[in-house]
């Protein structure tokens, strides 16, 4: 499974693109933990208290799985697409 990352989250982990190992039936909330084992200096920019910053974004194959899925329990497949980003501001 793959992870795209943007803007300072990209930063932070050194790299765009960070292919995870999940079990069958992960979840985003397993998805994100095999992010986190990776780069541990995302989890402090993506979550807080256990809850998604508000201003972190975050997609399941181009979707948010907030309001299209079940959040973070949400069953993920071994070719999902995933991305977190912060809101871009630019002009």
């Amino acid at each position: 499974m793959q992870w795209k990352l943007f803007a300072t989250l990209a930063e932070t982990a050194g790299e765009r693109e960070v292919a995870i190992e999940t079990e069958p039936n992960a979840t985003l909330d397993d998805a994100l933990a095999a992010l986190f084992d990776r780069h541990p200096g995302l989890e402090d920019e993506i979550v807080q208290n256990g809850e998604l910053r508000e201003h972190i974004n975050l997609l399941h194959n181009g979707e948010d799985p907030f309001t299209a899925g079940d959040g973070f329990d949400t069953e993920l497949d071994e070719s999902d697409e995933l991305a977190a980003f912060p809101p871009v501001s630019g002009g």
